[in-house]
């Protein structure tokens, strides 16, 4: 028996080995990617539809993944990947992007039809479309951090890293994520003339998460304002300037929401030529 138990053991350990080995080379493969196709959060979007092996051998390994027992931040890592891979083929099917909708840019991801709400993949053992991967999947984690490292295939997301998500590295990524959220106007900026404050369109769509994790963390002094000021408060404030944070401090600024820039992000002449 004790024998028998030590060699269980054993093929535990073993067949866990094996399963961080496989989803460090995979991890490692979109990582190559994303460090040689990716500039300062834009995508060389020809290039990589030019040599596309690398990136459809990547998303056709997560399709029969499971992760729902891995441990959470390899869980995070995982979908944040997982998205950001598809949204660069989603845009690499149909580039260059037509398309003459006069809501969005021209080629800009948003002239693919139903590119986020009805194309659907395959991915983790599920068929999702990317909103499902973000309001249905990365909500049920709370931590609304993962809503600016998604790469939505566009200049005003969070600015796409260059480097892939890791469990063992997850914290110190989201970290850098919300930290450079500050420094970019796309995600805050603080107009002191004018009074206002103009926020990223992300903490208006996603009001509930932001207000439920950051909502009871702004100062006591803020406690008039509704939950999702408070939450942007106490996103932004840790990471502003010390004129802006005076700024801030006197509460009487007005929140607004800056219209999202869905402007491809693209390297290759903003959409293809």
């Amino acid at each position: 028996m004790r024998a028998a138990s030590w060699l269980l053991a054993s093929l535990m350990v073993v067949t866990a080995s094996a399963q961080e080995s496989s989803e460090a080379a995979r991890s490692k493969s979109f990582d190559q990617l994303l460090d040689l196709y990716v500039r300062n959060g834009d995508v060389y979007y020809r290039a990589i539809k030019s040599e596309r092996g690398k990136l459809d051998s990547y998303i056709a390994q997560l399709a029969t993944v499971s992760v729902e027992k891995a441990p959470r931040e390899e869980q995070i890592a995982f979908w944040l990947n997982a998205y950001n891979a598809l949204v660069l083929r989603t845009v690499i099917d149909h580039y260059p992007i037509q398309g003459r909708s006069s809501e969005y840019p021209a080629k800009s991801i948003r002239q693919i039809p139903g590119a986020f709400e009805r194309l659907t993949h395959r991915v983790g053992g599920r068929t999702l479309t990317l909103d499902q991967i973000e309001q249905t999947v990365l909500s049920g984690f709370h931590d609304p951090r993962v809503y600016f490292a998604l790469g939505r295939g566009a200049v005003g997301s969070g600015r796409l890293r260059s480097e892939a998500f890791t469990g063992t590295r997850l914290e110190e990524q989201l970290a850098d994520v919300a930290a450079e959220c500050v420094t970019r106007a796309q995600c805050v900026s603080v107009d002191r003339e004018s009074g206002k404050v103009a926020a990223s369109s992300i903490f208006s769509w996603r009001e509930k998460d932001f207000a439920a994790a950051y909502g009871d963390k702004a100062p006591t002094a803020f406690a008039s304002r509704t939950p999702v000021e408070r939450a942007v408060v106490a996103f932004v404030m840790p990471k502003l300037t010390g004129t802006e944070k005076e700024f801030l401090a006197k509460n009487s600024f007005q929140l607004t929401y800056s219209p999202f820039d869905w402007t491809l992000n693209d390297l290759t002449g903003r959409g293809g030529r």
